[in-house]
This record gives structure tokens, sequence and C-alpha cells, in this order.
């Protein structure tokens, strides 16, 4: 990519050198919104937690939302290698408008993924434009990472579901026209079902926005289900289906908010690195003292391995490899954890400044923390990805310094 008499980056441009000519075009598009629009509005966009109709349809306009769907139905069928660098472009700036590309994937998946061909191409087309949006129904009171802990009865009666329960922290649910709602069927809770459910159902309750400490111009609601008629059309996929349509839902936007995490700890370091080379502590600029240098080194060092792993996992979701779902909760884990890390870290070196709420760092450190928790908490990773290295290790190739018998015998 070329970036012509601009001044170089900080975090180079080696991921993007992978990309083919029209999907680094399309980067070089994102980055001149996020330098041109999304960035100077970022600050007055995290304000208040309203949707950011204005931020949104940008990004509809700008074709950013087309790259979560199928060509045939209107979208770009993006890459994840290049999603990933479209997210982490706008999460350097704005979470809102990388929360806005991340919540298409999980609100939408299942439309795209298990709708029938009739509903496909009513509504995903106009999902594409923006001219429609959708929310996710996952999350209860009493079970979210744990798919299986989902209490929400869906029965069959006829050529109708009735759906009964309750969801909780559903994100676009106050502007969403249609809902993905995922249970269980009444009659064998062993199975899942999703269906595709219309804002204006009869018996299903949007419940007010609920105040949270970031992530602004992206509400969450509750939601109500009291018997709710939806046609035995409006089902995704198959009866059972429901469980791993929500996985995959999942899969993608965990990807998402591991470049989302990412481009704001860019995004952090970027600004508590200007100012150590612009402020003055004991008679030298803050950025020649050891310590602070010490502290830029392993801030960078982490993020470009984090990176690294990242660009891993979408090759290997762009390539269908089995064993994606367990490098997209590593690479989670590692850039979550990551970013809430380097934004302190940052915010430290800022000192009062980075504390004020006109200095973009106060946002930044606002906006990181919701990223170990959305999408399975740090904690449910860590357990997911323990629990498969027991599995795969009575199993794996013996390392060869190892003489034969129970190691317990040494």
């Amino acid at each position: 990519m070329t970036t012509g008499t601009r001044a170089a980056r900080l975090f180079g441009d080696h991921f993007l050198e992978r990309l083919q000519p029209d999907e680094q075009a399309t980067v070089q598009r994102v980055r001149d919104l996020c330098r041109d629009t999304l960035g100077p509005q970022a600050d007055a966009v995290s304000r208040e937690d309203l949707f950011a109709w204005d931020t949104f349809r940008t990004l509809a306009r700008e074709g950013v939302i087309a790259t979560a769907f199928p060509r045939e139905y209107g979208g770009t069928d993006a890459r994840q290698a290049l999603r990933i660098r479209l997210i982490e472009e706008l999460g350097r700036v704005c979470s809102t408008s990388a929360s806005m590309i991340t919540g298409t994937d999980l609100s939408s998946r299942a439309i795209v993924a298990g709708a029938s061909e009739a509903l496909r191409r009513e509504i995903v087309p106009r999902l594409c434009t923006g001219e429609l949006q959708a929310a996710f129904a996952l999350t209860e009171p009493g079970a979210g990472s744990d798919v299986r802990g989902l209490s929400t009865t869906i029965r069959r009666d006829g050529e109708r579901y009735l759906v009964t329960g309750r969801k909780k922290f559903i994100t676009r649910a106050s502007t969403a026209d249609w809902f993905a709602v995922v249970g269980r069927a009444e009659d064998d809770p062993s199975v899942f079902i999703a269906v595709l459910m219309p804002r204006e159902a009869r018996g299903f309750r949007i419940g007010a926005e609920v105040d949270k400490l970031g992530w602004f111009g992206v509400p969450i609601s509750s939601l109500e289900f009291d018997a709710v008629e939806v046609p035995a059309s409006h089902r995704l996929g198959a009866e059972g289906d429901g469980f791993s349509l929500a996985q995959d839902a999942l899969l993608r936007a965990r990807i998402g908010h591991a470049a989302m995490a990412l481009g704001r700890a860019i995004g952090a370091v970027e600004i508590a690195s200007r100012y150590a080379s612009d402020r003055t502590v004991f008679g030298k600029r803050e950025g020649e003292h050891q310590g602070v240098q010490w502290m830029l080194a392993d801030m960078v060092t982490q993020i470009e391995a984090s990176r690294a792993l990242l660009a891993l996992t979408a090759d290997k979701y762009d390539a269908g490899a089995s064993d994606v779902s367990i490098f997209a909760s590593m690479a989670k884990l590692q850039a979550t954890d990551l970013c809430m890390k380097v934004v302190t870290d940052a915010l430290q070196l800022t000192g009062g400044r980075g504390y004020l709420r006109d200095f973009p760092l106060e946002r930044f450190f606002r906006d990181a923390k919701l990223n170990q928790i959305g999408e399975g908490a740090s904690e449910v990773h860590k357990t997911v990805i323990g629990r498969d290295v027991m599995r795969r290790a009575p199993l794996a190739e013996r390392n060869p310094c190892l003489r034969d018998g129970p190691l317990t015998d040494y």
C-alpha cells in the first residue's frame, strides 16, 4: 500500500502487504474515513449512549457494513483477513464504529447462514445497505457465554413456533427491525432452535435502554417474550441448529473483538508516545527516560505479537480450519487483556491529562473493559483453551526427551 507523502505510522503496514490490491484500497478508504470523519467525531459520539445513527449511516454508505454479507445479496463477502484490518483501523479511533462492524456480524450471521432463501432475499440486501437492522438475542439473565444454560423455550405449534422467555444485554434492541432469537425446544431441552422474529410481533416487549460505563453509541436493552408467535417459515436452519448458529456468530464476533481491542491499543500507544515526546519531566523529554522507553517497548512488542496471532486466526477462518474456534478464543483472550493493560499504562504515562474527558484515553479506558467481557469473558476463554489442551495432550505426539511409561514414574 502506498501512503504518498503522508508520515509513516508508528505501527507498520506489514500485515497489509499480504492483502490483494483491491483489499488494500478498501483499507485506505477506511483510513481516510477515520481521519476525516470518524476520528474527529468520536468524542462527540462518546458523550451520550444513544444509537449513533450518523456513524452507522456513514459506514453503510461507504460499504463497510456490506463487508459482512455475501455478494449475491449485495455484500462484498470480505475475507476475515481484510475485516480484521478494517476493524483495527476503526478501533484505533472510535469504539462505536468498530463495534457496529463486529455487531453486524453477531446480529446478522445467523440470518445469512440459516434463513430460507426467500427470507434472505427479502432481508439481507436491506441489511447490507443499512436500511434494516438486526439484533442477536442470545444472552439471558442466567446464561451468557454458556449457551447451554439458556432457559427461553420455543414450542412448535402446527405451522408456528411460540417463544417464551427473557433476554438481556441485547445490543441494537432499541433500533433493530428483526431479532434472531435462540432458545430450547420446550419438549426436548437438548434441542436448540433459532427463529427470526419481527419487531412488531405480538407479545414481544423491548425494555428501556440500560446505562453502561462505556461503548456509547450502541445501546443495550432487555427483551421479554410472552408466547410470541413466529411462523415456522422463519426458523433459522433446522430444529437443533440453534446452538451451531450461535457458535458461528460468536466465532466471528470474537475475532472482531480481538481486532477492535488491538486497534484501540495501537491508538493508545500512538497517543502516549506522542505525549512522551512533547512533555518535559526533570529537564528532559518524558520519552528519554529509560522507564518510559521500557514501558513503550513492552506495549509495542506485545501488540505486534498479538496482531500476528490474530492474523493467523483470520487465515484459519478463511481456510475453514477445524481448530479456528480455539484460535479465536486465544486471539480474543490475548488481545483484549492486552488492550486493557496497554490503555491503563498509556493513561498512566499521560498523567492527569489522560484522565480528562476531552483527552481520548479517558474514552479508550472506559471502552477497553467490555472487550474483556463481551462474547465470552477472558476467564471463559481460558477455560475453553485449557480444556482443549488437556483433551489433546494424552493423544499428542510424545516429547522425545521422555522415557517410556507414565511420567509419575520419574
